[in-house]
């Protein structure tokens, strides 16, 4: 099946690349995307690893809220769906979220917006190669090193040759196969168990599970609300989407990508719950959710599980490596270089990134130290301490370069010292309250007079 998979998305992805006749094909698949394709990229990407294993660990460890807090993610989406179309009336021309921040704030604020995009699209990315690995070291015994390289090669290329539409087409692939897969897989699992039994057991042996007064968990409720609009207001994987969906369409893709995405880590998330009451032993958190599957399913549920997991992980990872590279191409290789670049030029620096990207992110998670959760949630203060800047950015003139660059450095401060002396729970929590009192006194200590029509031209300095 890895096999057949990872033919199958290279394949794909050198057919839809053939489109990709300049740059804008290839970074924003020439700004035509319609509904459905638009739809599909928003839910393949939103379905990662970290929903299919991370909600069954949040279930396991939180309870009931720990699955509940999970789904909150889908919130980002819907407050997202109005930005996207004002970022694309905004910004026709417009190709990274950093852009949007060079010619909104300035330099000063760039550069830690930068920092902060590319430190989260790498932990990101190491995050879901090491969910690959331990998905197939848990379900066939293929060695963690050998699997997590062959799940980040196969992304690389398929991308590499085709760029957006590669990514757009395949994930339009992966989420019927996705959403098809987990309606068939927690089907035949409620079908194997007792919810009542589930229930009772852990009533008696682990009751804070399903206590609605679970301090941690309920701090996670928060923290995953806040980290998942941090996520997604300021990561380029959204932004370069908003400017590659036809004018008009980001809003309601986004609604439906929303909608459709909302019930999977709840689906994903009853595995966790299932684990203790089935008695299964779980030497790693992160890998319940297929370990319950392949339990109670046998062969073919392992087989099952892999594909959904395996199209959750490309269809997220390819969005990674094109969205990152470029902003490595726009805002650090083209203002470097101090001078108009060629298309060809340009392409040939996406490939460049787009290799790099995957070979460092191979590089750290080879190790495989820590658990998904505190990888990806290590970054949760930094995104966090980003909503502000980006909203008030784009909907209020009066934010300024002081009260955005302030947010973000005190709440990053803040945030990451709440992740070491608290827990992951509640660092994007803080970091997002520190950040948003912070810009909010910023703005009227120093507020600004921003030009909205500034943004329309296809190039002006920052």
């Amino acid at each position: 099946m890895l096999g057949i998979f990872s033919v199958l998305w290279v394949g794909l992805g050198i057919w839809w690349g053939r489109r990709a006749t300049s740059y804008d094909g290839f970074s924003v698949a020439g700004r035509n995307v319609g509904l459905a394709l638009g739809t599909a990229t928003a839910v393949a990407t939103w379905i990662t690893s970290n929903t299919t294993m991370l909600a069954p660990q949040f279930a396991l460890q939180l309870g009931v809220w720990g699955a509940l807090a999970y789904s909150t993610a889908s919130f980002g989406l819907f407050a997202f769906a109005p930005m996207s179309g004002r970022i694309r009336r905004l910004m026709p021309h417009g190709y990274t979220a950093v852009e949007f921040v060079r010619r909104r704030y300035g330099p000063v604020t760039t550069v830690m917006f930068l920092v902060i995009s590319l430190f989260y699209a790498l932990t990101w990315l190491v995050s879901m190669s090491m969910a690959g690995g331990k998905l197939l070291h848990v379900l066939s015994g293929i060695p963690y090193p050998v699997g997590m390289s062959v799940v980040v090669l196969v992304c690389v290329l398929y991308t590499l040759f085709g760029g957006m539409y590669a990514v757009i087409g395949t994930d339009f692939i992966q989420s019927l196969i996705i959403l098809v897969g987990l309606v068939v897989v927690a089907t035949a699992v409620l079908y194997q168990i007792d919810i009542a039994d589930v229930h009772a057991r852990l009533q008696a042996d682990r009751p804070m599970l399903l206590s609605i007064a679970f301090p941690a968990a309920l701090m996670a409720l928060f923290n995953n609300l806040l980290f998942g609009f941090g996520e997604i207001f300021h990561s380029n994987v959204w932004w370069s989407r908003a400017f590659a969906m036809r004018e008009g369409v980001g809003p309601k893709a986004y609604a439906l990508g929303g909608l459709l995405w909302l019930p999977v880590p709840i689906v994903a998330g009853f595995l966790g719950l299932a684990a203790p009451a089935l008695g299964i032993g779980i030497s790693q958190p992160d890998t319940v959710g297929p370990l319950v599957a392949a339990t109670l399913l046998g062969y073919g549920g392992a087989l099952l599980v892999f594909v959904v997991v395996f199209c959750s992980l490309a269809s997220s990872i390819d969005s990674l490596l094109a969205a990152t590279s470029d902003l490595i191409v726009n805002d650090m290789v083209e203002p470097c270089l101090a001078a108009d670049v060629s298309d060809s030029s340009k392409r040939r620096w996406s490939m460049i990134a787009i290799v790099g990207l995957g070979f460092t992110a191979w590089v750290v998670a080879l190790p495989n130290v820590g658990t998904l959760a505190t990888v990806l949630f290590f970054a949760g203060p930094m995104v966090a301490s980003c909503i502000w800047p980006i909203v008030g950015g784009l909907y209020w003139r009066r934010a300024s370069p002081l009260a955005a660059s302030s947010a973000m450095l005190l709440g990053n401060a803040c945030g990451l010292t709440a992740y070491f002396t608290i827990g992951w729970f509640v660092a994007s929590l803080v970091g997002a309250a520190v950040s948003g009192v912070v810009f909010v006194i910023g703005m009227k200590v120093s507020p600004g007079d921003f030009d909205f029509d500034s943004l329309a031209s296809p190039k002006a300095e920052g």
